[in-house]
Order: C-alpha cells, then structure tokens, then sequence
C-alpha cells in the first residue's frame, strides 16, 4: 500500500466556454509538475464511447499526489486559489461547477492494530 493521494477535479465549463476553459487548465500543468510530490497531473477532456457511456463533467484533472501534505501544499498555492476564485467562485468565471475529490489505495483501517 501507498500513501499515495489521488485526486479527481471536474469541471463543468459555462455555456460556450469548454474551450476556454480548457487552455486555463491546462496553463496550470507545467508548474505543477515542477511542485514536489507531484506524480500526475493532467487535464483531460470527456470522448465519448460506446464502452464508457456513464455521466461525467466535461473536462477533468487527473491528478496523482506522493502524500495528503504535498496535495495539500498544491491546494493552497496561490495559482491554484486564484484560479478557484477567479474561475469556480466567480460569478463572471468560466466554470458553472465543479467537484473536486481525493482518494486513497489504501482499505479502511489498513494496518491499524489488531485488538484482543
């Protein structure tokens, strides 16, 4: 097992703004890769197919942090909250929503001490 944090950010861009919002995103790669516990972190765009037909938004990080600490740090740069606040809490941003979740490999209670 890991400590591994995965992170998946959605997001649903505003009427005729996928595009746009889109090229912010993926502004946002190449110094994010640079920060330490930074695994993955890519933008992708939904294609549909007859395989994957399930609901989703639009455009989508998919993110692969070393700890909880480095994710954390990720989330508290200044580039990250601007863009929160310019584009997801903005009423003239970008994007109409977003859900953004983490994840771990690990199963509930992994290695916790074993009672009696």
């Amino acid at each position: 097992m890991s400590k591994k944090v995965y992170c998946i950010a959605q997001f649903q861009p505003r009427p005729d703004k996928e595009q746009a919002l889109f090229h912010v995103l993926q502004a946002l790669e190449p110094n994010t890769l640079r920060e330490d516990g930074c695994l993955q972190y890519a933008v992708t765009r939904h294609i549909p197919s007859p395989f994957a037909d399930g609901n989703s938004f639009p455009i989508v990080f998919n993110e692969i942090w070393a700890d909880m600490a480095s994710f954390e740090a990720h989330c508290q740069r200044r580039e990250i909250q601007n863009f929160f606040a310019d584009h997801c809490q903005s009423e003239h941003g970008l994007v109409a929503a977003w859900n953004v979740c983490v994840y771990s490999d690990e199963p509930a209670h992994y290695d916790a001490p074993q009672l009696g």
